[in-house]
């Protein structure tokens, strides 16, 4: 059998083989600037000899990684239609209308606030970040420079309005897979996050709003001026312009699957930039592979327009296929389950659990690269613990939505990561200070995990089986006694 001379690894081990690919890759972000893709990609063949030591034939390495890698092609394919879709709603108009006449009804003072507020009910009824982030994002980032608010702050509310909708929306597919992974149920799932979710959510708006403040009167009026007539002068704006939007919703609340409704909405939004706006086929077609370009002269024109297509993705698919690599060699030989193994029975209270699992995810989400195994791993490794504590599923489902699948945007290598930030044209680092409902729903979680409110709790065993000896006994009354 080609198992029999498999070792498990030791913690020792386990944990030297997970700091060489930490090492790896944190020295050539550090030392180097090197692209993240290119670390994953050698700390992935850095993992073949540990592997090797444990017994694993080659054969097995590869199978380790390639069946890993092969998850990476649902997400991949909705990477590149969001790429798409960004291209062409910038060609059919639909962005510039967004900009247009956000700049003209926003003041700057409640700017962010409403920032937040639009991309939640966005994400909401799309049921996506991404898409929110590639479409609304794109609009607000636009408006906020033209109104003078720094990138970095106007991309937190952005970020967090974002979050905030795809966590709420039953039409997520991250939102769909946390209670599927921990054995939950999806709207149980919904209700329960409304504990954290909610209260992280108004403080992250009161935020907003007192930052907001302080931008009264600071718009550059030339900037607003040029880019508002540079818009109007180039793009038919108004309602024909909106309807590729108006479509892509329409598609996500009715449950159609995301890939077909991204790309209907593209091809909506291209038949408008040809037939409305006037681009050539070909000139279209171009747009949707390559991004929408232009070469106005005007610096916040070309920054903001310039964007989109299916190869503005490639990057982020390279980096999701070595990401889930390497996460799936690590998962293949027990490193993570060898690491928790070695506190796992000492956890004996609640608020250490949560504290556990908010880490477990967060170094998951670092070390696989990916939202998705984030949730898969995090799921797998700490179920049995929340079970043995007799917890029910929600409570891990919510932890791990409240920490990774919030926290994908804050990773600068991570797809969500690199995603945000190429979108929305800034850095993690400008940004992530701002991204106050990420960094504050973990601290309520915890919150709840020391005091034990809102933790729930499987049905007592003894209790339940009398409930049942009850039950029965009245079904097997006479109905005369009833």
């Amino acid at each position: 059998m080609e198992n029999e001379h498999i070792k498990k690894p030791s913690f020792k081990y386990a944990l030297f083989m997970l700091l060489s690919a930490v090492i790896i890759v944190a020295t050539g972000i550090i030392a180097f600037e090197a692209p993240i893709q290119i670390l994953m990609f050698i700390s992935m063949v850095a993992l073949i000899p540990f592997m090797k030591g444990l017994g694993y034939t080659y054969k097995q390495v590869k199978k380790a990684m390639m069946s890993s890698m092969s998850k990476a092609l649902h997400p991949g394919i909705i990477l590149l239609s969001v790429g798409i879709l960004i291209g062409a709603m910038i060609a059919s108009g639909t962005v510039p209308t967004l900009i247009y006449y956000g700049i003209k009804m926003i003041s700057p003072q409640f700017f962010l606030v409403t920032t937040l507020l639009f991309c939640s009910v966005v994400s909401m009824a799309i049921g996506s970040s991404w898409g929110t982030i590639g479409t609304a994002g794109i609009a607000m980032m636009a408006i906020g420079t033209s109104l003078g608010i720094p990138p970095g702050v106007t991309a937190g509310a952005i970020i967090s309005g974002a979050y905030f909708g795809d966590k709420m929306s039953p039409l997520s597919d991250t939102t769909n897979l946390a209670p599927t992974v921990t054995g939950g149920d999806l709207f149980t799932h919904i209700k329960h996050m409304l504990w954290t979710t909610v209260p992280a959510y108004i403080i992250s708006a009161v935020i907003f709003t007192f930052i907001g403040l302080q931008y009264t009167g600071v718009a550059d009026a030339e900037s607003v001026r040029v880019l508002t007539a540079y818009l109007s002068e180039t793009f038919n704006l108004g309602l024909v312009s909106m309807i590729p939007i108006v479509v892509l919703i329409a598609l996500l609340l009715k449950k159609k699957p995301p890939i077909p409704s991204i790309f209907i909405a593209s091809v909506v939004a291209a038949l408008v930039a040809t037939i409305y706006q006037g681009f050539g086929i070909s000139e279209t077609l171009s747009i949707l592979y390559r991004g929408y370009v232009v070469e106005s002269g005007i610096e916040i024109v070309d920054n903001l327009l310039q964007r989109g297509g299916l190869t503005s993705m490639l990057e982020l698919i390279a980096l999701f296929l070595f990401a889930l690599g390497l996460g799936g060699m690590l998962a293949e030989t027990g490193v993570l389950e060898a690491l928790i193994a070695s506190f796992a029975d000492k956890i004996q209270h609640t608020g250490t659990l949560i504290f556990v699992t908010i880490i477990v995810s967060y170094s998951t989400l670092a070390i696989g690269g990916s939202i998705y195994f984030s949730s898969v791993m995090s799921g797998t490794l700490m179920k049995p613990i929340f079970e043995r504590l007799n917890l029910r599923p929600e409570n891990l489902s919510r932890t791990i939505e409240d920490s990774s699948t919030q926290g994908g945007a804050l990773v600068p290598w991570t797809g969500s990561g690199i995603f945000t930030a190429t979108t929305l044209g800034v850095a993690t680092g400008a940004y992530f200070p701002f991204c106050f409902l990420a960094l504050i729903t973990p601290i309520v979680a915890l919150f709840y995990g020391i005091t034990g409110l809102t933790i729930t709790k499987q049905e007592d065993p003894q209790k339940k089986k009398t409930n049942y000896q009850i039950r029965s006994k009245i079904k097997s009354r006479p109905k005369e006694d009833l």
